[in-house]
């Protein structure tokens, strides 16, 4: 191997991870060629799932390797099944998964010689029902569409050949039949693969599941054996990762250009003479007639390539482009094999963002990153073109599909690659649009995020509320009156408002002195749970907050990731109402402008987990969304993604809207919430002389750098920590309830911010408190005071305190002046 110059020493490209985390590659027994080191290097990624990346040498992805290489290793493996397969070959359908197998399935559909072939895509097409859909659990992209031209192909019933690069546990082959199985029952199935690394435990699975189907699964690859991991390897490879980004060890010498603008290269764009209506790949079906097709025209286009290339191209790269993976390959195999170029090689580029170590024994060197230039439905963000800076390439040929020839693409990705290669040719295959699709439906577009000073006290890049202002509205009205309605049936508690409170001079000295003893300890719960999150769940996190208590915490997440990392997180506020399920236009919204995968829904604390629960249960009609929330504090362990599992004082609990941008709570009533409207809120204008939103923010924020030794301590532990949901707090309601003659959990409400809203907006019937609890209470006796509830010390309480709603609520049961009676 050469680089720069250099002549290298041949090593495996997986030892300085085997070396680094103990992970290791064995053979399976009696395997004897090819051998899986040849196959097979290993990597380390960004992505919370798993650590280490498989990096094949034959799949043309992220190895610059040999067209001919590439295609025979596919073609190969189909040949293979249509030996199996016998006379059932001639009624198979091949199906490959994005991004990685779009091209090696393509491939295994040639070797069965007449299977028509379909691969997944991330690229909806409006109008085109989807004919299944499913998830790939350790990708870093998950959600996959079968978008087929013709609904039947995946309607019949022969054998159905499933290609993808790699089996590492089966979870997605296992994904996708289900999905397709409910649809569609066939008699047999093949998996394809070039390395099969389950463990002994998934084989066994995978029988019993076909078993528990009823029908035959076969397996093939090229090379199987196991992947050794060694306790820990996640958190070990993810500070691994860390260390060397940190370092500057990313392959940045030579190739790790930012995916800021750049300056658009000279370009040499040839005409290809793509045959009309030629499919670009397996997108929407790739049926024998169009093989002939394509075969029949790739000399030709092969020739004007070259053309274009000179009489002396020298080395030669011709990189694809994320799915579209088929086209180019053809293409660079058909140029390889007319001797036109010394050399050719073929790689494509990618959304999975993997670590790159300039070092011999790791399997990718380098890395270009450049932003997405095809309008993906998910979103701009950036892409990788791995082992292409510092190869010795003398001529890249960049091939996209007409969908991703935008000027992004060459201030982009044409431009990163100038600097590396002595020429850059760019080649566009006509993106191929389904003729058959389902009649549209034109509705109205949703309306854009409420942003303030407009709608809310918060900077408009703090916060975009998916909300309708109902400002001009009439909703709040008494609590006592409020009170007995929800409690009679009548009303449910987001159809109106209560009264905003208004604090006395003394409960603001209060909520400023909690502030000031525990604005080091919120800064540090805040970056604890933001740095949890940039690790586990994404490294572009959406932050969804649920309005109006999680939305302080969503500005502080996004200015702690802004702080410590640069990063300008997107942050929306939504309304999720318990009984009423999440805002569902509001999902809507987030699923058009964001990847799903990306959203992370925040909230304040956890009481009992029921909003928890709630917002698991109304996610469930909606694809790609994580159900999982994340919070401040969870002193209920009801969730894993947490700041702290301590009850304690967050200030901002003490207030209602004068602390969360004069926002109200959320409204949710059908008189003024359409089919296509967005929940409901107000904004208290008249109240900006006693808020203190931006001023919460900001002494919070102050602490930053203070604690960001300690939240870096405490985020390790974590990461490596058992945080499974106890649910001890659900627990303790249920007991609390009964033991005090409530039996309603919904009255009970645990911790010291759910304890402070049922003295702000409820009816209390009496507050119980930890016995001995300190200042973190002078607030909620005060309140108790001011209403006339009684506060009983009891020992054994998981939380600082609960708070009590009265259980038989009516105006005669609290008396006159809307004080609770004392209980007997």
């Amino acid at each position: 191997m050469t680089r720069k110059g250099k002549t290298i020493d041949t090593v495996w490209s997986g030892t300085w991870v085997a070396e680094r985390l103990g992970v290791d590659l064995s053979q399976a027994s009696g395997e004897t060629s090819p051998r899986l080191k040849e196959l097979l290097g290993l990597a380390l990624r960004h992505n919370p799932k798993r650590a280490h990346l498989l990096v094949s040498q034959v799949l043309g992805k992220h190895v610059p390797q040999s067209p001919e290489a590439v295609y025979t290793a596919g073609h190969g493996l189909g040949v293979r099944v249509r030996e199996l397969l016998g006379d059932s070959a001639a009624a198979a359908v091949v199906l490959g998964y994005a991004e990685t197998a779009t091209g090696l399935g393509h491939c295994v559909a040639d070797g069965l010689g007449s299977a028509p072939y379909l691969h997944s895509t991330r690229r909806p097409v409006p109008g085109l029902r989807p004919a299944g859909g499913f998830e790939e659990a350790h990708s870093h992209a998950t959600s996959h569409l079968l978008l087929p031209e013709d609904p039947a192909l995946l309607a019949g019933q022969g054998p159905l050949v499933l290609v993808d690069d790699e089996f590492s546990t089966g979870n997605t082959v296992l994904n996708t039949i289900r999905d397709l199985h409910a649809r569609h029952p066939r008699a047999h199935y093949v998996v394809v693969a070039l390395v099969d690394m389950r463990s002994a435990a998934d084989r066994d699975r995978l029988t019993a599941f076909a078993a528990e189907l009823g029908a035959q699964v076969d397996l093939i690859a090229l090379a199987s054996g196991t992947v050794s991991l060694p306790d820990g390897v996640l958190a070990k490879g993810r500070a691994l990762v860390e260390e060397h980004e940190a370092a500057g060890a990313d392959g940045d010498a030579v190739a790790d250009a930012g995916a800021g603008p750049g300056a658009p290269p000279t370009v040499t764009r040839v005409r290809l003479g793509w045959p009309a209506g030629l499919p670009d790949g397996g997108r929407h079906g790739f049926t024998p007639a169009h093989r002939e097709t394509l075969e029949a025209a790739l000399p030709g286009m092969a020739a004007r390539l070259a053309g274009a290339l000179g009489e002396r191209p020298g080395r030669v790269l011709v990189l694809g482009n994320e799915e579209l993976m088929y086209a180019p390959l053809r293409l660079a195999r058909a140029l390889e094999e007319s001797g036109a170029a010394r050399e050719v090689r073929f790689s494509t580029t990618t959304r999975s963002p993997v670590l790159a170590v300039d070092d011999p024994g790791y399997a990718i060197r380098t890395r270009l990153v450049f932003p997405a230039h095809d309008d993906p439905a998910d979103g701009p963000g950036d892409r990788y073109a791995y082992n292409v800076a510092g190869a010795g390439f003398d001529t890249v040929v960049a091939v996209v599909d007409s969908a991703g020839d935008t000027p992004r693409l060459h201030a982009g990705l044409l431009a990163r690659l100038a600097p590396h290669t002595g020429r850059v040719v760019l080649a566009v295959v006509p993106s191929y649009v389904p003729d058959r699709q389902e009649p549209t439906v034109t509705e109205p577009p949703l309306p854009e995020p409420l942003r303030g000073p407009a709608f809310s006290s918060y900077a408009p890049e703090d916060v975009g509320w998916l909300l309708q202002d109902l400002s001009g509205v009439r909703l709040e009205a008494p609590t006592e009156e409020r009170e007995e309605a929800i409690q009679a049936g009548g009303a449910h508690y987001a159809e109106s408002l209560p009264v905003e409170y208004q604090p006395s001079p003394q409960y603001q000295e209060l909520y400023r002195n909690a502030l000031d003893a525990s604005a080091a300890r919120i800064a540090r719960a805040v970056g604890t749970v933001t740095e949890t999150v940039l690790a586990e769940r994404s490294p572009s996190p959406v932050l969804v907050s649920l309005a109006r208590a999680g939305t302080p915490v969503g500005v502080l997440m996004r200015r702690w990731a802004r702080a410590r990392h640069g990063l300008d997180l997107p942050h929306y506020a939504v309304s999720i109402v318990r009984g009423r399920g999440i805002d569902a236009n509001a999902l809507r919204w987030l699923a058009a402008h964001h990847d799903p995968a990306d959203v992370v829904f925040v909230d304040g604390w956890t009481g009992k987990g029921a909003i928890t629960r709630e917002l698991r249960e109304a996610l469930t009609g909606f694809e790609g969304f994580n159900p999982e929330i994340v919070v401040l504090a969870d002193p209920g362990s009801c969730v894993d993604t947490y700041g702290t599992r301590e009850d304690f004082l967050i200030p901002s609990a003490c207030l209602n809207s004068t602390v969360s941008g004069l926002v109200s709570r959320t409204v949710l009533r059908s008189d003024l919430v359409g089919p296509r409207d967005f929940h409901g809120a107000k904004f208290y204008r008249e109240l900006a002389g006693a808020d203190v939103s931006a001023a919460f923010v900001d002494t919070v924020a102050a602490r930053f750098d203070e604690v960001a030794d300690t939240v870096a301590a405490e985020v390790k532990e974590l990461l490596a920590a058992d945080r499974t949901p106890t649910w001890a707090g659900w627990a303790a309601v249920e007991r609390i309830s009964e033991e005090y003659g409530i039996h309603d959990v919904n009255l009970v409400k645990p911790g010291v911010g759910e304890t402070t809203r049922v003295l702000l907006r409820r009816v209390p019937w009496k507050i119980l408190a930890q016995r001995g609890a300190g200042s973190d209470l002078d607030h909620v006796r005060l309140l108790a005071e001011q209403r006339g509830v009684p506060v009983e010390e009891v020992d054994d309480l998981p939380y600082m305190c609960v708070g009590l709603i009265h259980p038989r609520f009516t105006r005669g049961a609290t008396g006159a002046d809307g004080k609770a009676v004392a209980s007997k």
